[in-house]
């Protein structure tokens, strides 16, 4: 399948808890993740997210409560979500599911020091397009 590495996992059962805010996933290696929405939310492999490079990461807030609206297939490849906040550019490929799944404690660890580095908490509102850490590129 286009965009997976070779022999990487494939998902064999994906399943949206709308109550717990979780996309469970179940791979062909037996191995089944619990992604909560906001750890996806925050993760969002989109440009608007990511940023165009290294450094260039914009830190997401106000997240906890995101819900997952809609969940469409892209090809044989991935999928792309809908968030609850309007958020439907990033599409997240088995590898990346995967990868979200496996790091999930290493990724929260990291998200909370970004915010403490911001001297934020998860619950704050979003800064403005262009405003301090944000992304002022204009292609979004």
């Amino acid at each position: 399948m286009a965009g997976l590495k070779a022999g990487a996992p494939t998902p064999q059962a994906l399943t949206v808890h709308e109550a717990s805010r979780v996309l469970e996933v179940g791979f062909s290696d037996g191995t089944t993740f619990r992604i909560p929405f906001e750890l996806m939310r925050v993760y969002s492999p989109s440009a608007e997210v990511q940023g165009h490079g290294p450094g260039q990461e914009v830190l997401q807030t106000g997240k906890r409560d995101v819900a997952l609206v809609n969940l469409e297939p892209v090809g044989n490849y991935a999928v792309k979500p809908t968030f609850s906040d309007g958020h439907d550019s990033g599409i997240f490929s088995w590898d990346y599911l995967y990868e979200l799944g496996q790091k999930q404690e290493a990724l929260w660890a990291e998200y909370t020091e970004r915010l403490a580095a911001a001297g934020v908490d998860r619950d704050a509102p979003m800064l403005p397009k262009g405003g301090a850490g944000g992304h002022a590129c204009g292609s979004h």
